[in-house]
């Protein structure tokens, strides 16, 4: 479409460059969303049927799963569709929609890290109160509350996106509707939502992460006064999945949305897309499955079990 027609449809080119490597990676994408969606329910039903389990820490584990669950499948299955197809065309309303599952899922992710790094810093730091502070019934408040606050302020951008007016040409250069790239194909002025998005997600995620940096400059500390070797090792293994998920969550999505905006990064935007995208998603039940030693006895239990029945 061009001139000022209104655009109703929206083409994502996808990977307009990859070549003959679109099979190659559509073959690895499509393995990794099925192992992620493999890990995420396992835990979903590990931390929901196990005794053992019945703690803070994997209740959080388990609204962690659900939002990657959620966040994972609002790109992934259309992206295999775009490697496939080589370009894929979506209504302008399900372009809106996917921005606004991706976001809202996304900030419920990084909330639930957050209240995470503040449970095991109570867990290390202050063990004697944990039981007293952190109690189920502030768990469910947490978690309904984050749920409910990330779906219910992106709305405020979801609403600004669909006063826009959007012609011209109907090609976004990504395999998915991110904000820079569609905001771009309207004819409006859109400062207003610009600097709307900026107000709302910089402090989010600036304060986040700051916390989640002061919890555990805490916990570091905490655990190199610990005496014995074995007692650090312990102390810091039951925070080591969170780390390392902490990691992968931030380190993308920093470079892509704090690094100012150009359109010649596209590529580079494109790669660090598919890390926090796919790969993110695909690393955390990994993690924790491995690392976590209640979580591997959970899956031990179960498949014993089964196996009997």
């Amino acid at each position: 479409m061009v001139g000022n027609k209104t655009i109703t449809d929206i083409f994502l080119l996808g990977f307009r460059n990859c070549g003959p490597c679109n099979a190659i990676c559509f073959a690895l994408f499509l393995t990794a969303y099925l192992i992620t969606l493999f890990g995420d329910f396992l835990i979903i039903t590990l931390v929901s049927t196990s005794q053992r389990l019945q703690h803070p820490m994997f209740y959080f584990l388990k609204h962690l799963s659900i939002s990657e669950i959620l966040f994972t499948t609002n790109i992934t299955p259309n992206m295999l569709h775009v490697l496939l197809r080589k370009g894929s065309m979506m209504t302008l309303a399900g372009c809106i929609i996917q921005f606004y599952v991706y976001i809202a899922s996304g900030s419920v992710e990084s909330i639930l890290l957050t209240i995470m790094s503040y449970d095991r810093y109570m867990a290390i730091c202050n063990p004697l109160r944990y039981a007293e502070i952190i109690n189920f019934q502030l768990c469910r408040t947490l978690v309904s509350v984050s749920w409910f606050l990330c779906f219910t302020v992106v709305l405020t951008t979801v609403i600004l996106l669909c006063q826009l007016d959007f012609c011209g040409s109907n090609t976004i250069d990504h395999f998915f509707c991110d904000f820079d790239p569609l905001v771009e194909l309207s004819c409006s002025d859109t400062l207003v939502v610009r600097m709307e998005v900026v107000i709302l997600s910089v402090p989010v995620v600036a304060s986040s992460f700051s916390f989640i940096i002061w919890t555990y400059m805490y916990i570091f500390i905490t655990i190199f006064r610990i005496s014995s070797s074995a007692g650090r090792q312990k102390a810091f293994s039951t925070c080591s999945s969170h780390l390392a998920s902490v990691c992968s969550y931030y380190g993308p999505l920093i470079v892509i949305y704090m690094v100012p905006y150009q359109r010649n990064s596209f590529n580079t935007n494109k790669f660090l897309s598919i890390l926090y995208t796919v790969l993110t998603p695909l690393f955390n039940p990994i993690v924790y499955s491995l690392r976590n030693e209640e979580l591997r006895l959970a899956l031990w239990k179960f498949l014993r079990l089964n196996t009997t029945i």
